[in-house]
């Protein structure tokens, strides 16, 4: 987490959609929410680098809906590496939780590289040294990448963020995360996802422009179903 930022959960809400519901829904937001100011013709490509011990304990408890659970991962945008993000999610009760901190890309090399991780206790990112201590308590390392395109909406009462995300892709256990050029493959059927986040209310109206027939909330996890093949 930035220094001066103030830990918050919210709520968040998933679906899994097809293409005739992205369709209606790019209509439905366009026309009550504003795009999100950082995306290239309302969109960018995600790469994320997830972490996960020698006996994949965040898959299982992903997998068995465990109530208390958390994730780290490294993140870009838009096939740049220049600018990275070290993010842990935390789920509690059904709400989340995010922080972040950013990383140099030489940092973010020494990491996945060369598996030095002798910087992390003085990089002065508590993140970063939360990390190190379970890298070495319980034995978290890079994973696999996976890569997806996203449609971010944004409503201001509420705070609330609307995300489609689809084109979901898995590096297989490839975790060459600095190379833009690293090879991915579509995830097997993956649906389209849906996601509303928000903090202490959804407002009415983007509640009723999000609903959709027959799609029920789920809980769909991009990194289980990118280690779909190992």
């Amino acid at each position: 987490m930035e220094k001066g930022e103030k830990l918050k959960y919210r709520h968040e809400w998933k679906h899994e959609i097809n293409q005739g519901d992205l369709l209606v829904l790019r209509q439905r937001l366009s026309a009550v929410t504003k795009r999100d100011t950082h995306t290239l013709d309302g969109k960018y490509e995600i790469r994320s680098l997830y972490f996960d011990t020698p006996t994949d304990r965040v898959l299982r408890e992903k997998i068995d809906g465990v109530n208390i659970r958390e994730k780290f991962r490294l993140r870009y945008y838009n096939g740049d590496p220049t600018f990275i993000r070290l993010e842990k999610k935390s789920r509690r009760n059904g709400l989340c939780l995010k922080e972040s901190a950013s990383l140099t890309q030489e940092q973010v090399r020494r990491l996945t590289v060369e598996r030095d991780y002798s910087w992390m206790p003085e990089s002065g990112a508590p993140l970063a040294e939360e990390l190190y201590s379970k890298m070495l308590s319980q034995g978290l390392r890079p994973q696999t990448i996976v890569d997806y395109t996203r449609e971010p909406f944004v409503f201001a009462p509420g705070n609330v963020r609307i995300t489609l995300d689809y084109h979901i892709r898995t590096g297989m256990r490839n975790t060459d995360f600095l190379n833009p050029a690293s090879v991915t493959i579509p995830v097997r059927d993956a649906p389209i996802i849906l996601e509303v986040k928000w903090d202490e209310y959804l407002p009415d109206l983007i509640r009723d422009v999000v609903q959709l027939k027959n799609r029920a909330a789920g809980a769909f996890s991009k990194y289980a179903a990118s280690r779909i093949y190992g």
